[in-house]
């Protein structure tokens, strides 16, 4: 790669990076190209950007850009696969899948909305991470329920009195 190739790579890299908020970065060596099939397949489903990237490359473009990555870029040994995401669990859980039938993926850290993971220790914790609209949904479910209460208990008492 010439520089002017590098420095087209790291502005292409760089830009990618502007307003994510869940980027995780994984080891995907050593899996067969049947599995690494399977694997950008999944991703796609779930609405998940995969891209292996050079680390030197991806390096440079968390230093060129305007978000903090604090630890991160030190995971960047080995081979380097990007995930970015709109949701926060979704990578997670596509990693703690195909784990269950291999050694691989493996997660080497995390960024979401300026919170970083380092470690394949914390893809429990990653994956366990609701969701926007499961909180949404959530919220809504409790608020809802002390409503449908009363409404009950309205339509309840109109039965009773008509009744008698």
């Amino acid at each position: 790669m010439t520089r002017e190739e590098k420095a087209i790579a790291i502005q292409d890299l760089t830009a990618q990076l502007a307003g994510v908020d869940v980027l995780y970065l994984a080891d995907i060596s050593g899996l067969d190209a049947d599995t690494t099939s399977n694997l950008r397949r999944a991703c796609f489903k779930a609405g998940i950007k995969l891209e292996v990237v050079k680390n030197t490359l991806l390096e440079k473009a968390m230093e060129a850009s305007e978000a903090n990555y604090g630890e991160l870029p030190s995971t960047l040994k080995g081979n380097t696969a990007i995930m970015i995401s709109d949701v926060a669990n979704s990578p997670a859980k596509i990693i703690k899948d195909f784990r269950k039938k291999g050694q691989k993926p493996v997660l080497k850290g995390a960024y979401i909305t300026e919170d970083i993971y380092i470690g394949d220790d914390k893809l429990d914790s990653l994956a366990a991470i609701k969701s926007r609209v499961e909180v949404i949904a959530e919220i809504i479910g409790l608020l809802q329920s002390p409503a449908q209460r009363v409404i009950g208990a309205l339509q309840n008492k109109g039965g009773e009195e008509s009744a008698e």
